[in-house]
């Protein structure tokens, strides 16, 4: 039950291998394509977002499930 939809620009967080990623969506993907190093088998019923992240500044492709609104403090 996934019924979570991100934006461009939307700030997001991630599970990632260290620990918890934060980064940008880039774009929302909604059809078959190359993104992220890899084949995305998205679609407008099962979409998946690019994000890049804030530290390493690589993209990746998660499905919304994997995302969460970042909650970026302001200091």
């Amino acid at each position: 039950m996934s019924g979570q939809e991100f934006h461009k620009g939307d700030a997001v967080e991630w599970d990632s291998h260290g620990g918890t990623a934060v980064g940008t969506v880039e774009r929302r993907i909604t059809e078959r394509t190359e993104a992220g190093g890899r084949t995305v088998d998205a679609s407008p019923d099962d979409p998946q977002y690019l994000v890049r992240s804030e530290k390493s500044g690589q993209t990746a492709v998660h499905k919304p499930s994997a995302l969460r609104r970042a909650s970026k403090a302001s200091s």
